[in-house]
């Protein structure tokens, strides 16, 4: 289906928005199908992210900030999700021993079992993207790294 016809929308000024709205619409739908496979979880996009942040540094805990850092939502609230996760016993929260004023986040073996589970069921949305050739692949990750700049 074209961009056109999943908005209704006739036609656009130029290829340039048609690729703002594009984009914009793509990521909103792989966010949506996101959410939806994580719901079942108990867990948000922006949870799984930290969780996925924190997995990454295992076993070395880190701090708020470097999570905030590494998220890909940087408006989200680190505090907020650390705090959510830390109820469900998928994190830790300790004060960290060379600078007081700082927390330490870990992740927990219930975090990293959470984590185990869903990667099966992520790779199915990775999948997504198997219509696409390699060297596609490719060429939209360069495009997007570039509209970044």
């Amino acid at each position: 289906m074209t961009l056109e016809e999943a908005i209704k929308q006739k036609h656009f000024p130029n290829e340039f928005e048609k690729a703002f709205v594009n984009v914009l619409y793509t990521s909103n739908q792989f966010y949506a199908q996101n959410q939806q496979r994580l719901k079942k979880h108990g867990i948000s996009p922006e949870q799984y992210n930290v969780l996925r942040i924190l997995r990454g540094s295992h076993p070395k805990p880190l701090s708020l900030l470097d999570i905030s850092g590494r998220m890909l939502d940087k408006s989200s609230n680190a505090t907020r999700l650390v705090e959510k996760l830390r109820l469900k016993n998928l994190v830790t929260r300790k004060t960290c021993k060379i600078d007081r004023r700082q927390l330490d986040i870990g992740i927990t073996d219930n975090g990293l079992s959470t984590l185990e589970k869903l990667d099966s069921e992520m790779k199915e949305m990775f999948e997504t993207f198997q219509h696409l050739s390699l060297e596609e692949a490719q060429t939209l990750n360069q495009l997007l790294d570039k509209m970044r700049g």
